[in-house]
């Protein structure tokens, strides 16, 4: 999977319709666990489709958040991005927002991390050292099980993500808080070059 897009036009389209800090961290987030998951699959060669996808992936949520994922073939269209870039895109609300059924593993990991980063980033937010560099899959889980923390981020998401792959969820969470971890540094320095 290649894409026509390269990093610096993907950034500047997802900034045309994304000013929220918010949005543009989790963005910043699901790009860096894309490309970590890349690798540790195999995919390593396929890396920027990866990450470019994950940082794409709710590009129309901050404008039509009622339209999330209808509108963003239109936009992703307009910047240059191809079919297999939409596709990846939009299967990642299968059964939320769209109806189209993640197929390639790549999709499926977009599909099962998406929420998962949300609650991680989340729980981090209430460790001392406001890291995921120091969470375990054990204090993960106990906020996973309390339906009012981060009560945002779909549970239901994240079990059926686990399914769709074929893993148990403290697989998915595992390696999820390591590719957080492997990205959380250069997240917190383009977020804060970008608040300059």
């Amino acid at each position: 999977m290649k894409t026509a897009l390269n990093r610096e036009q993907a950034m500047a389209l997802l900034r045309q319709y994304n000013k929220e800090p918010f949005h543009i961290l989790h963005a910043l987030t699901v790009e860096g666990v894309m490309r970590w998951y890349a690798d540790e699959l195999g995919y390593g060669d396929e890396k920027d489709f990866w990450g470019i996808a994950g940082l794409l992936h709710d590009i129309d949520f901050e404008l039509y958040p009622d339209e999330h994922c209808q509108k963003a073939p239109e936009l992703l269209k307009a910047g240059g991005a191809e079919d297999d870039l939409i596709h990846a895109v939009v299967c990642h609300g299968y059964g939320i927002c769209s109806d189209t059924v993640p197929e390639h593993e790549m999709e499926k990991i977009l599909f099962s991390t998406d929420e998962l980063t949300g609650l991680i980033w989340a729980a981090a937010k209430m460790r001392p050292s406001k890291s995921t560099k120091d969470m375990e899959v054990s204090s993960l889980k106990k906020k996973f099980k309390d339906k009012r923390f981060a009560a945002g981020c779909s549970r239901d998401v994240i079990k059926n993500g686990a399914e769709l792959l074929g893993w148990d969820l403290d697989r998915l969470m595992e390696q999820t808080i390591l590719a957080m971890r492997s990205c959380e540094d250069r997240v917190n320095e383009e977020m804060e070059d970008l608040e300059r």
